[in-house]
């Protein structure tokens, strides 16, 4: 069953359990999204693809299709709609995996029903707050423009994650101030380090195998991370 977009736009749910889909439904309507849910991982696709939701909530174990391989094929796409995985795996490995593959954020469950829509709330607003951002960012040879979302490295363009794009916008906009991974997940993720600071590890080392020998990230030993020009 389809809701309309609602104010804050439309969450694609792709949950096989009915009273987790129930649940997170009465949640984000609340909140003033609309909520379409599926029920498989093939259908989820779909969805995905014809739908065109501001963020997606999307299981882990997911009947006819996994979720990360709902994940992966939307990236082959070049499809960078937010996705959230929800699962009840909670090992560092399957998280680690899970954002590897171009994942936005990682719940488990049992989960607080108020903090997936915090963190849903968290990756619509970064995203719709780039319609008035400034002009382009360069460092090096990294070109990012806030309001197209777009990356370039060497003329060449960087397809990012959502949560990848606002990472380095942060340190970009920012330039040679060194941010803790705390600050980090506070100011890009938007929550407190609940979720662990190997999170922000992980998406750090994605941003810069994407950069390759264009990196303009540094990291400070024992503090963080910082945007600089290459020496």
């Amino acid at each position: 069953m389809s809701e309309n977009q609602g104010v804050k736009g439309l969450v694609l749910v792709v949950e096989d359990e009915r009273a987790i889909s129930d649940l997170l439904r009465m949640y984000l309507t609340r909140e003033g999204f609309g909520v379409h849910v599926a029920t498989t991982g093939p259908d989820g696709l779909s969805y995905a693809r014809t739908l065109h939701p501001a963020a997606i909530i999307l299981d882990v174990g997911l009947p006819g299709m996994d979720g990360t391989e709902v994940c992966r094929q939307l990236r082959n796409d070049g499809d960078w709609t937010p996705v959230l995985f929800c699962t009840a795996r909670d090992e560092e490995v399957d998280r680690i995996l899970g954002l590897e593959l171009g994942a936005d954020d990682y719940i488990t469950k049992p989960f607080s029903p108020r903090e997936v829509v915090a963190r849903v709330k968290s990756v619509v607003r970064r995203a719709q707050h780039a319609a008035s951002a400034p002009g382009p960012v360069v460092i090096g040879k990294v070109e990012l423009d806030p309001v197209t979302r777009r990356v370039e490295a060497n003329g060449s363009p960087i397809s990012l994650t959502a949560t990848e794009f606002d990472l380095l916008a942060h340190l970009m906009d920012n330039p040679g101030r060194v941010f803790s991974r705390d600050q980090l997940l506070s100011e890009v993720w938007g929550y407190a380090a609940v979720v662990g600071t190997r999170t922000v590890d992980v998406h750090v080392a994605q941003v810069r195998a994407k950069l390759g020998d264009f990196d303009v990230i540094r990291t400070v030993r024992g503090v963080g991370y910082s945007a600089e020009e290459p020496q």
